[in-house]
């Protein structure tokens, strides 16, 4: 597969196979594809955090409001710390989220590649991510996705993409 349809075939994915597990050399390469993510002055302002333990996922499921979360044998979460990130100096932007969205993507696409199935998340309670990993309070949890094999009855939405044309200003 081609870069170009690797990301083409990348999907949310919100069923996955609870009986297969990911082995660890296939989980490895999924982690050295977000070590190695460019980040603003070479910072690497990140953390990532795996969580396969019954006990722990059973405590974080609470921060996502959707059950289907509790079929993937793992959940890869995300974070930063803002002070470790790169400021600019004209206007003190911070390039945390710029950051961590681009090692969130190495992550994913790099999933894919490995044949796993990741739902990037956004819309959760960081409160109980950090209680249960017992996080720092300055750590700041960005974002996560479920990682596993699809169930073998998914199948992926049809993406819906505006035309180039309608995204696209050439100068």
């Amino acid at each position: 597969m081609d870069f170009y349809d690797l990301v083409i075939k990348r999907c949310s994915i919100r069923s996955f196979d609870r009986n297969r597990t990911i082995p660890e050399v296939v989980l490895n390469r999924i982690l050295n594809a977000g070590r190695v993510a460019p980040s603003a002055c070479n910072l690497q302002p990140w953390q990532f955090h795996v969580v396969r333990s019954p006990e722990i996922l059973e405590q974080i499921y609470p921060c996502y409001q959707r059950d289907w979360i509790q079929s993937a044998p793992c959940l890869l979460i995300v974070s930063g710390e803002r002070n470790n990130a790169w400021v600019r100096r004209q206007d003190n932007y911070n390039s945390i989220e710029t950051d961590l969205t681009i090692v969130m993507d190495h992550l994913i696409l790099a999933a894919t590649w490995e044949g796993l199935g990741s739902c990037w998340i956004a819309a959760f309670d960081p409160g109980i991510i950090r209680e249960a990993l017992k996080l720092e309070p300055n750590v700041e949890i960005f974002a996560f996705t479920p990682l596993g094999y699809a169930a073998p009855d998914t199948l992926p939405a049809p993406k819906m993409r505006k035309a180039l044309e309608e995204i696209t200003t050439y100068y």
